[in-house]
């Protein structure tokens, strides 16, 4: 399960343990500007039960190339067109391929990531014939496909809506006040409420008709 502390991450933790499955969370410490997004993990572990938390750490401010990764590079506060500059360079791919090594050695057949592709912002890695084609390399690449227990990729967020989203986690029990959604939240999790996930968050509560329990920064 990749956890990374957000909305999405932490409503399929709770779809997954609604099914039934032993929840064991990856979340990556990659040098994000929104590093307060790992405490929130590690919050949303626990409450909803994880049999294990994990944090790896993989530097890839070393490469820059986005918004959250290069302090030189500002967290647009407006929309913008295309895909966005905090786009991640090979993020998901990254953090599947090292949910993939753990599954792997816990013998899971079972991933699960928290991709969008309605209410996402132009990620090409949020697509659902990525998570498809990830999920074919997977059972090519991995000694535990070839012996014949084959690698499943769960995306059970893919088609869904911020608003069906929250109104799935809600009915689950899940507090998204443990959540931080924002890509420049301050040390104690406040977001902005100006950046793009800021904003599909409030609108995604605002559509499923839930209070938002979002901590805004103070403006001067």
């Amino acid at each position: 399960m990749l956890l990374s502390g957000g909305l999405d991450s932490a409503t399929v933790l709770a779809i997954a343990r609604s099914q039934g499955y032993e929840c064991y969370c990856l979340s990556l410490d990659y040098h994000q500007r929104h590093v307060a997004e790992l405490k929130a993990a590690a919050r949303v572990a626990q409450s909803l039960g994880a049999k294990a938390h994990r944090t790896a750490q993989l530097d890839l401010s070393m490469f820059g190339g986005s918004a959250l990764t290069d302090s030189h590079i500002d967290v647009p506060e407006s929309p913008t067109q295309g895909i966005p500059v905090t786009y991640v360079p090979a993020r998901n791919t990254i953090m599947l391929s090292l949910a993939l090594a753990w599954a792997e050695v816990l013998e899971s057949q079972d991933i699960f990531i928290g991709v969008n592709a309605l209410d996402y912002s132009g990620y090409p890695d949020c697509r659902g014939e990525y998570v498809k084609a990830f999920q074919a390399m997977a059972n090519l690449a991995t000694k535990s496909a070839v012996e014949g227990k084959t690698i499943t990729v769960h995306a059970p967020l893919i088609d869904m809506t911020k608003a069906e989203i929250i109104q799935q986690g809600v009915k689950l029990g899940l507090d998204y006040g443990l959540t931080v959604s924002c890509y420049q939240a301050d040390e104690a999790g406040h977001a902005c409420g100006l950046c793009d996930s800021c904003r599909f968050r409030r609108e995604g509560f605002a559509k499923a008709g839930v209070a938002d329990p979002t901590i805004y920064q103070a403006k001067d």
